[in-house]
């Protein structure tokens, strides 16, 4: 069975690492359709929770937060479509009034409020990165890199295209994306590290 999957892993460009993690054998134990809701549940409330590492700027209606990194990480692991799905079910559960949004925001107000266009997104960045993926752009350093850094173009793309309305195109790369390059750098290089190494210890685990 590990000779299977090792073959599975250094030949298949089309698998992303959580299709390994839950384990792509030959009699899955659990059935397709209940392993994919399973995946975006729980994929959302880790966005979720990211959501909640939370820290507010005096000078913005931006916070700095963990969603980018969960929202990016997670299509990373798990392709656009899943990812993608996972993004989307975040959103409808913040719009139907669940506190998952930063510091335990929800409703439709926080989508059309000064935030929302990152909100918005987070799901085609999701699709991207997840895309990329799935043509082994998490495999190496720099690869993953490029996949991180498309993402979070798009994100700031349409967060910056919303937040303008409210602060002015003068104002909104000081209180829109300067102040979260450090941080989005950082993660950036977290998940350089993170998805490389993981699909290492994957291929020594088999061999």
């Amino acid at each position: 069975m590990k000779g299977n999957l090792n073959m599975q892993i250094t030949n298949n460009n089309h698998n992303v690492m959580i299709d390994y993690l839950v384990g792509k054998t030959d009699m899955e134990l659990i059935p397709r359709i209940l392993r994919e809701i399973v995946l975006v549940i729980a994929g959302s409330i880790l966005v979720a929770i990211a959501a909640q590492l939370y820290l507010p700027l005096p000078f913005s209606p931006v916070p700095i937060t963990g969603q980018t990194f969960a929202v990016l990480f997670l299509a990373a692991l798990y392709g656009n479509n899943r990812g993608g799905l996972t993004v989307l079910t975040y959103l409808i559960l913040g719009i139907i009034g669940r506190p998952v949004f930063a510091s335990g925001a929800f409703g439709i107000a926080t989508i059309i409020g000064p935030t929302g266009g990152y909100l918005v997104g987070f799901l085609p960045a999701a699709y991207i990165v997840g895309f990329l993926s799935k043509r082994r752009w998490d495999r190496q350093a720099w690869s993953t890199a490029m996949s991180m850094i498309i993402g979070n173009i798009i994100i700031y793309l349409s967060g910056t295209a919303w937040l303008s309305q409210f602060v002015g195109w003068d104002h909104v790369l000081q209180l829109g994306v300067i102040p979260f390059l450090i941080g989005d750098a950082a993660k950036i290089a977290l998940a350089m590290v993170l998805l490389p190494t993981g699909w290492k210890l994957l291929d020594k685990y088999n061999n």
